[in-house]
């Protein structure tokens, strides 16, 4: 029997579904390990609730609606979502860039995301390229005051860093963990030298080894079509689940000795730590006490 989830677990805001893909009706979801049910009225707000063991329905859960994305709890959450200011920014386009189902770890799929090293061996001649393959030194921190996890001086040679850019550069880079399933990336925007483009990628856990990944972006760009911007963030994605889904354990170990950290992975050494003492064990490879 699968463990439950624990506390530290419940007591976070997940994404469930873009408000675009929610129809009239109702339908199934999962998060956690727990069957949700899905339903919505017309264009009314939509409900979620959980399908008990004896097949009936529970109470509404708590829910939000924030950055295109329905977002609901099976516990009870210290504090609000975090915010994003520049999703506020009225020149950049909200691009929601669909749901990516992963056989892997929630939180296996949030530590490849802060992983710079793989770019020029996962992501070819897109966010990486030989002989360019060396990560220089950069800075993590567990901000205490917000309790999130950041990186920040992060560099990185892409040649072609955003669909916009044209040709090759040095790529500046700041990494967010603003919940344990929950990312987002600062990067250089090709576009505005003085801004950052956003790319955050909230994640659904449905089982300890299984999830959804839901990538939405804030950018400053007035060239590429929506279509196109949806299709260049979705390539990056699949390259990383052929990764993913290969990564043996499924599960993320937070035992410092189970996997041996380089240089480069100080921001998975400060992202376990976090989660470890945060009381984190759904997706990971270390038992409930």
């Amino acid at each position: 029997m699968a463990r439950p989830a624990e506390k530290a677990s419940l007591d976070n805001w997940y994404v469930i579904d873009a408000l675009a893909d929610i129809p009239a009706g109702t339908r199934p979801n999962r998060l956690l390990g727990r069957d949700l049910v899905v339903s919505r009225e017309g264009d009314n707000v939509p409900a979620v609730r959980e399908r008990l063991a004896n097949g009936s329905l529970g109470e509404p859960l708590p829910i939000r609606q924030r950055w295109g994305y329905l977002w609901t709890t099976l516990g009870t959450p210290p504090r609000e979502l975090f915010d994003i200011p520049e999703a506020d920014e009225p020149d950049r386009r909200h691009v929601v860039c669909g749901a990516v189902a992963v056989r892997a770890s929630g939180l296996r799929i949030i530590e490849n995301f802060l992983d710079m090293a793989h770019f020029p061996f996962v992501h070819t001649d897109i966010l990486g390229a030989e002989p360019h393959t060396e990560v220089h030194h950069y800075t993590t921190e567990i901000r205490r005051d917000v309790d999130e996890v950041w990186a920040t001086n992060c560099e990185f040679f892409q040649p072609q860093a955003a669909l916009s850019a044209q040709g090759g550069i040095m790529t500046q880079y700041m990494y967010r963990v603003a919940a344990p399933f929950q990312t987002l990336l600062y990067k250089t925007c090709p576009a505005a030298a003085n801004r950052w483009d956003v790319i955050c990628l909230f994640v659904q856990p449905l089982d300890h080894d299984r999830c959804r990944a839901h990538p939405v972006m804030f950018i400053v760009d007035d060239e590429s079509t929506l279509t196109s911007m949806i299709h260049f963030q979705q390539l990056i994605f699949l390259q990383d689940r052929i990764i993913l889904e290969n990564q043996r354990p499924r599960l993320l170990p937070l035992e410092p000795r189970a996997e041996i950290p380089t240089r480069a992975d100080i921001s998975s050494v400060a992202y376990r730590r976090w989660l470890k003492e945060k009381g984190v064990t759904f997706g990971t490879a270390e038992r409930a006490a």
